[in-house]
């Protein structure tokens, strides 16, 4: 005795073979981590579309996204690098007459600067500052599309016009690692 209409079991019947469909899905997954390894997994689940494509194998957004899901694929987002250090000079270095010792009893005694970059959307901007070791605090600090002398220049001068300290400040920089002592 048959359980089900007999409409249903020749629909289930024209049904494709389920090893075929395991098949298709073996070889979609396993084009798909090639693809994947093969750029260096930075491919999202579009981008992977479009190259499942260019080899022949159809596939939707959405089939490969649930597919990256289920085979635990994420895309690395490559980080932006600038060399911003050049070590090889022949400049002559400074003493470094801080020597490490950061521990300092009262404001204005002893700035430290530094720069650094962010990439925006508009492209890398430096960003230089001026910390007072003492609190810690950024007293100084310019932001520009360079890194020319100009910048370290305008955060100096933003923490001179702000603290107005007596002379016998120490400015400490690890570019050529150098330390000032203002008068």
């Amino acid at each position: 005795m048959m359980a089900g209409s007999p409409s249903a079991f020749y629909a289930w019947a024209k049904q494709p073979d389920d090893t075929d469909r395991i098949r298709k899905r073996e070889a979609l997954e396993g084009k798909a981590r090639q693809l994947f390894n093969e750029h260096k997994q930075t491919y999202g689940y579009r981008r992977l579309s479009d190259a499942l494509g260019k080899v022949g194998i159809k596939s939707g957004y959405y089939q490969v996204r649930h597919l990256m899901t289920r085979l635990g694929l994420k895309a690395r987002h490559p980080k932006r690098f600038k060399v911003t250090t050049n070590s090889n000079h022949n400049e002559v270095i400074s003493t470094n007459s801080l020597d490490r010792q950061f521990d300092v009893v009262a404001p204005n005694q002893v700035w430290g600067t530094d720069i650094t970059y962010v990439w925006t959307l508009e492209g890398w901007l430096y960003v230089a500052v001026v910390i007072d070791l003492f609190s810690r605090q950024i007293v100084g600090w310019a932001i520009a599309d360079h890194m020319r002398t100009a910048l370290c220049v305008k955060a100096l001068q933003m923490a001179f016009w702000r603290r107005k300290p007596a002379p016998g400040l120490l400015h400490h920089s690890d570019s050529k690692n150098t330390c000032t002592r203002f008068q």
